[in-house]
């Protein structure tokens, strides 16, 4: 019987866990990470690790709160699509009220321990970051506009922000360069998903621009958004925040999004697309190590 309850216990903590949607969090803490490092010159005090440390558990508390407020919003497009029909609200796992009550659990949480032992920016930032994602883009943009994506960028593009607020106090210049490149990496990134489950956002209802404007039309755009974001790339370089280790990394990676994007256009395949989602999110993880070896080593 103790053993029957123990099971049943994890498998509802694993129901719980997968609320937060894991791997994108992790992505998230470790983009304000690199927020974090780049706003302390050389090695990081003791003092400074601690408060980069408590800020990545408040930062990775409320980004699974907006996560699992996410699940509430969309369980019913949720059950439609095959990539997302496991989720443990729109499988019924898990009632509307117990994800609302683990939302707001790790919201208020998670905004605790960035307004005390952080700062109040850090907070307020993070919490508008929240709205802008759970609220902003999932219940009003998502549904209404096929450049949900785009606007809804912004909330995504937050987390070196949010690292930098949290290591000094106010946001600088350096902090809106990392928030332009995320920004403009995240519609090339999420396009070519949406290619590939094109008929899942066509059964679901949402206004995916490949839903909206056809395939070739998403396409064309995926490498202007490449072409743009490899611009941005080049700032950290230009602005003095890295040197020619981090100016290799991004020129290699960004002709590499861009050949992707160029061959997507020219002759698709599912294949491809997917191939083209890997490749993002290896370009954004390898562009902000390349920053932070380029931060330590030069």
């Amino acid at each position: 019987m103790t053993e029957t309850l123990s099971m049943i216990n994890m498998t509802v903590l694993r129901q719980f866990h997968a609320l937060t949607k894991p791997r994108v969090i992790q992505l998230i803490v470790f983009c304000a990470l690199i927020g974090m490092v780049l706003a302390v010159p050389g090695m990081p005090s003791a003092a400074e690790v601690w408060l980069a440390f408590i800020a990545c558990v408040g930062i990775y508390l409320v980004a699974g709160a907006a996560a699992a407020f996410n699940c509430i919003v969309e369980k019913g497009i949720d059950a439609k699509m095959k990539r997302t029909s496991w989720r443990p609200t729109a499988s019924g796992q898990l009632s509307d009220t117990q994800t609302l009550v683990f939302s707001a659990l790790l919201c208020v949480v998670g905004s605790t321990l960035l307004y005390v032992w952080v700062n109040p920016l850090t907070m307020w930032l993070t919490f508008a970051t929240f709205v802008g994602y759970a609220v902003v883009y999932t219940v009003i943009l998502k549904p209404l506009t096929p450049q949900n994506i785009v606007i809804g960028g912004a909330s995504g593009a937050m987390p070196p922000v949010l690292g930098w607020a949290a290591m000094t106090g106010d946001v600088g210049p350096e902090a809106i360069i990392l928030f332009l490149i995320i920004f403009l990496w995240t519609p090339p990134h999420f396009w070519a998903l949406a290619l590939y489950r094109v008929e899942d956002y066509r059964k679901s209802g949402l206004p995916m621009l490949p839903v909206t404007h056809g395939s070739e039309f998403t396409r064309l755009h995926i490498l202007l958004y490449t072409f743009v974001l490899f611009a941005a790339c080049l700032l950290p370089f230009v602005y003095g925040m890295s040197s020619w280790l981090y100016l290799a990394a991004a020129v290699v990676l960004s002709v590499g999004f861009c050949w992707y994007g160029w061959k997507l256009l020219r002759n698709y395949s599912d294949e491809l697309a997917r191939k083209t989602f890997r490749f993002s999110l290896i370009h954004l993880s390898a562009l902000f190590a390349a920053l932070l070896l380029d931060h330590y080593l030069l």
